[in-house]
């Protein structure tokens, strides 16, 4: 890759935790769990998962105003200023969307093949677009006029990552000189059901890492960025770098060896040419599965030993699934953003919530706990997301 830098705009953030960045922050910094609520599915199912209050989503203006279009939009409007900046800098050919999404449009299929098998055909106005993964993508296309690529990553829990990452290769490549970034995904009935078919989803709300979890809790966001080669939001926070793997160990479940995740994130170290001892605050994926908190706990311990303060935000935004990289790079932005020249008494960082008691059968982490005290200044974020399939990536956001 070349010298470029890929600089981050200010978040766009929609979430049961918060409906912008701000909001997300203090939810994470105080442990507010108060976006879980108890849903029923139509199939009779009975779940805690974080979905967005339905007052907070306006239709959309896209051409299928589905509830994750809702979503998305909500949170796009919160960067229309960056956008229109890229714009008069670069002109519309010279950005690029990148998209991390796994839904594609569930909530309208899943309506259109009950019609289907009540009636024999489908609703007239059904069209097999709606299940096109790529409408996330276009439709911010469309809404802004974008003339660069647009393109939408489908990889589990890693897809907003991943796109991400593509984001920053685009630029540094010279295809695209700022780009749309991000993800978006919903707790949707088919989501609920199919994770609990795979007895994932835990039975309260999500308890990562500790000796009592018992699995995930499904949350619904959307997290965009301008991503681009100038500082044009003044933010002075970069991707510094990244790193990707994949494993292969299983359809579902990850390596339990951790090979794969600390591959990753020693690619993200030297992609960003620094060391293990300069990350200042780990974002952990921590999904509360029995086998993902105890693979990640070994390969950070591998990589960073167990002295660097780390926490999943998870328990407080549920797992947003192809939404939850982007939603996590916006954490570590917001981490650096708002502990900038902070006297020390003043730094805080996202805290663990669990029930505190221990796994001893995995390494023991820096969790970071309620009024924890931070001497150093918060320079440098990583933030971790493992997927189905051993799609893993790790991004590395930083200000040098």
């Amino acid at each position: 890759m070349t010298g470029i830098k890929v600089y981050f705009s200010n978040p766009a953030v929609m979430c049961a935790a918060g409906c912008f960045s701000g909001e997300l922050w203090n939810s994470v910094v105080n442990g507010n769990q108060s976006g879980f609520k108890k849903v029923n599915t139509m199939t009779g199912g009975e779940f805690f998962a974080a979905r967005i209050d339905d007052s907070r989503l306006p239709p959309s203006s896209a051409r299928f105003d589905m509830r994750i279009m809702r979503i998305e939009e909500t949170a796009l409007v919160q960067l229309e200023n960056q956008i229109q900046k890229a714009k008069d800098l670069y002109g519309a050919e010279r950005i690029a969307v990148c998209t991390g999404s796994c839904d594609n449009g569930t909530e309208f299929s899943v309506a259109g093949h009950r019609k289907y098998f009540s009636d024999g055909k489908f609703p007239d106005d059904y069209s097999l677009e709606i299940q096109g993964a790529d409408y996330v993508s276009t439709f911010i296309s469309e809404k802004y006029g974008i003339k660069g690529p647009s393109c939408t990553f489908s990889t589990a829990c890693s897809s907003s990552s991943g796109a991400i990452v593509k984001a920053a290769e685009l630029i540094k490549s010279g295809i695209a000189d700022a780009v749309i970034a991000g993800g978006v995904d919903i707790a949707s009935d088919t989501v609920l059901e199919g994770f609990n078919s795979l007895e994932a989803v835990s039975s309260g709300i999500t308890n990562p890492f500790s000796r009592n979890r018992s699995g995930i809790t499904i949350g619904e966001a959307a997290a965009f960025f301008v991503l681009s080669k100038d500082d044009i939001d003044g933010t002075g926070i970069e991707l510094l770098g990244f790193g990707e793997s994949s494993d292969g160990y299983h359809m579902t479940s990850p390596d339990p060896s951790g090979a794969g995740a600390e591959r990753a994130m020693r690619k993200a170290l030297a992609s960003a040419g620094i060391r293990a001892a300069d990350v200042d605050y780990i974002n952990l994926h921590g999904t509360g599965t029995k086998f993902n908190d105890s693979m990640e706990a070994k390969a950070v311990s591998e990589v960073f030993g167990t002295g660097i303060p780390c926490s999943t935000t998870k328990s407080v935004t549920g797992h947003t699934l192809g939404a939850a990289g982007a939603l996590e790079a916006a954490v570590c932005f917001k981490a650096l953003a708002e502990n900038f020249r902070c006297a020390a008494g003043d730094r805080r960082l996202p805290v663990q919530v669990w029930d505190g008691i221990r796994d001893e059968a995995i390494p023991e982490l820096n969790f970071v706990s309620a009024g924890a005290a931070f001497a150093g200044d918060i320079r440098i974020c990583l933030s971790n997301s493992f997927a189905f399939g051993g799609a893993n990536t790790t991004l590395v956001v930083g200000r040098l």
